[in-house]
């Protein structure tokens, strides 16, 4: 029965004194916790009033969240007594460990962080890169993520991304668009070349400057080819091929110009 009263009598005092500062220092904790949450939302809403790239802002607010409440943390255990150079130590130790254990994920975190500081491209972008294209869904520190034409999902690790020839098909606000059409030795090219600019010009969202350019390419084995050049803004460019190789054949149907394909004759005596 005494032992029970002593310990009793040791709760009491634990409470009376370690125990009014373990809870004081649990409650400035989880309002320091609220005061930075609440300051890295401003945070974030201020970076995007500012029209900072949308995938720095991504990154950069929850990795500061992250890092305010590890140092907050590391704070409280100090206020309790607790040693934090010996958990510095071993997360250092830890670190190293890790990073030799992962060193292909510390080039893509490395990748990452080249691509957001010097942002080749950007979500909502369609890029070509290492084989693969599509568009930009979302970058991560390791990972950029694309989705194909066929709603295909490829994850790209960053480390290999940014040491590759990155292609960002629509960074700029308009695009070249150059398609060749072959028409028979037979017919007239003349009346071809004026047939296809024709075509162009139905088009309203043509650039005027640089003007269309239409001209013979080359002379092939079985056929003339020509060559029209012209410019788009960059959403318009896959519509205006769909439309000029669809409109073109239409029109060199109705004036019966001939679009040949690759013919052998063979001679006998």
């Amino acid at each position: 029965m005494d032992n029970f009263v002593e310990m009793l009598k040791s709760i009491g005092s634990w409470a009376i004194t370690e125990g009014i500062k373990v809870l004081v220092g649990v409650i400035l904790l989880f309002i320091l916790f609220k005061i930075t949450n609440f300051f890295t939302r401003r945070f974030d809403k201020l970076l995007n009033r500012k029209m900072i790239e949308p995938t720095i802002v991504r990154v950069v607010v929850p990795t500061t969240r992250r890092v305010v409440k590890f140092v907050l943390v590391l704070i409280f255990l100090d206020y309790l007594g607790i040693q934090t150079a010996s958990i510095t130590a071993a997360i250092a130790s830890a670190g190293v460990a890790i990073g030799l254990a992962l060193q292909g994920s510390l080039s893509n975190l490395a990748g990452g962080i080249v691509i957001l500081v010097m942002h080749p491209y950007k979500v909502g972008d369609y890029v070509q890169c290492d084989g693969y294209e599509g568009t930009v869904t979302d970058i991560k520190l390791f990972y950029t993520y694309l989705k194909t034409g066929d709603n295909k999902v490829v994850v790209m690790p960053n480390g290999k991304v940014s040491n590759e020839h990155i292609v960002n098909v629509n960074q700029n606000e308009t695009r070249r668009q150059d398609l060749v059409f072959s028409i028979s030795y037979n017919d007239d090219f003349e009346k071809a070349k004026q047939i296809i600019l024709d075509c162009i010009k139905e088009m309203d969202y043509v650039l005027e400057d640089p003007a269309p350019f239409v001209n013979i390419n080359e002379h092939a084995s079985s056929s003339i080819n020509i060559l029209a050049r012209f410019w788009v803004p960059t959403d318009k460019y896959w519509d205006s091929k769909w439309f000029m190789l669809e409109r073109v054949k239409r029109a060199f149907d109705e004036n019966n110009i001939e679009i040949p394909y690759p013919q052998l004759d063979v001679h006998s005596k």
